[in-house]
């Protein structure tokens, strides 16, 4: 088995279900930061923050895919804040309601996703894989967003 075809998703809770982004794709995990809203922006827009004098539009991830919030939620170190993915050289962060763990995987591992899968488009997902308790959803970023999305995003 080869050494280098393994790849690490960070992973996060959005609702009820687990995540996983490829980590290259994440610049950074942040604490949740005072959001400003903007003015006629998509409703999942839910606005902008400032990362060290760079202006990132945050999206909330429920809102665009219908998701409910988790019901209980206890607040701890790990809850809430932002996924801060780069995509197509765009910044964007994503609201999560619990960040996970980093974790390696194979390809292999890798799964096509279930027909019935709650919440988000099976378009957005690359795939799931069976953990204990469940499985994790591996989104596809670079198709959470259109490239018009993504201009019309780093208009704002």
């Amino acid at each position: 088995m080869a050494e280098d075809s393994q790849f690490q998703l960070v992973t996060f809770q959005l609702g009820e279900e687990l995540y996983g982004v490829d980590i290259m794709m994440v610049k950074e995990i942040v604490r949740v930061q005072e959001i400003r809203p903007i003015p006629n922006a998509p409703d999942y827009v839910e606005g902008i923050f400032n990362l060290r004098s760079e202006i990132i539009p945050i999206i909330n991830l429920h809102k665009r895919f219908h998701l409910k919030k988790p019901v209980e939620l206890e607040e701890d170190e790990y809850s809430g804040g932002f996924v801060i993915l780069e995509i197509d050289g765009n910044k964007i962060g994503v609201i999560i309601d619990r960040i996970a763990r980093v974790v390696t995987v194979e390809p292999d591992e890798i799964q096509p996703p279930p027909q019935m899968i709650s919440g988000i488009g099976a378009e957005y997902i690359n795939g799931v894989i069976r953990q204990e308790g469940g499985y994790l959803i591996v989104l596809d970023v670079k198709r959470l967003f259109s490239l018009k999305e993504l201009q019309n995003l780093s208009n704002l």
